[in-house]
């Protein structure tokens, strides 16, 4: 591809350890980055996860710098800007009263079905983020060696993601993190999230760069790739430092 106007990335496992903070590091190269190109990052997780894994902990820079970063949380049904006065929203679609309920009462109940609704946990199982129902097995904030071991090969996920999609046709399923299944309207995926970046900046996705640990056919980075966006792919927030910092020097200062 052309030198990318646009580089999006993925959050857990590849700018920071699932919901976690990023490594001052990542935060340099971010800012670094956001001097030369539009940043955008597009997860499943939600606002707050945003504000408190990368937001909040990047370096101090320049109102126009942090201007370029586009948080799209829940795969792109929610979009916001930075800010000088804070985090201003762009947009933000909810599910109806109708759509969660159904999508919580068919996670549930596959959930126990399958043997995968665990009795102790470390916080909820279940959660509504307006525009997504997430299910996370262990609880939204267990720790990173439990989450890393209860699925290793996804085959948990995907078993649980096939089952309630068959219970709620009219909603989308995709397997979330290491331990989550995220539920949001027909057609969102982090391919949306994308179509979204270039709606609302003009940049084309051919000029546009998207890094992603998840990028196999199973993996909710999938459709990025799939809809011929350019990928690079990683393995953890390390190996995305060191791409970044072969890429930035290849890009021109504004």
């Amino acid at each position: 591809m052309s030198t990318p106007r646009l580089v999006a990335f993925d959050l857990d496992d590849t700018l920071a350890p699932s919901k976690s903070a990023i490594d001052p590091r990542i935060g340099t190269l971010l800012i670094a980055l956001a001097e030369r190109v539009e940043v955008a990052i597009i997860s499943g997780g939600q606002l707050a996860q945003f504000t408190m894994q990368v937001v909040d902990r990047l370096p101090d820079a320049a109102p126009e710098v942090l201007s370029r970063i586009h948080l799209l949380p829940t795969c792109g049904t929610q979009y916001y800007r930075i800010t000088p006065d804070g985090i201003d929203t762009v947009y933000a679609h909810s599910l109806t009263d109708d759509q969660k309920e159904r999508a919580i009462a068919a996670v549930e109940r596959e959930a126990r079905r399958l043997g995968l609704w665990a009795t102790e946990t470390w916080g909820d199982i279940l959660e509504d983020r307006g525009s997504q129902i997430t299910f996370s097995a262990l609880g939204q904030s267990a720790p990173l060696d439990a989450k890393m071991a209860w699925d290793p090969t996804g085959e948990k996920k995907n078993a649980l993601r096939t089952a309630v999609a068959v219970e709620i046709p009219d909603l989308e399923v995709r397997s979330g993190g290491s331990t989550s299944v995220d539920i949001t309207r027909q057609g969102i995926d982090k391919a949306f999230g994308m179509r979204q970046l270039a709606e609302q900046t003009g940049i084309p996705l051919s000029d546009m760069l998207f890094v992603g640990d998840r990028l196999d056919p199973e993996g909710n980075d999938y459709p990025v790739l799939a809809m011929g966006v350019a990928c690079q792919a990683v393995e953890g927030w390390e190996d995305t430092a060191e791409f970044l910092d072969t890429l930035i020097p290849t890009l021109p200062t504004r």
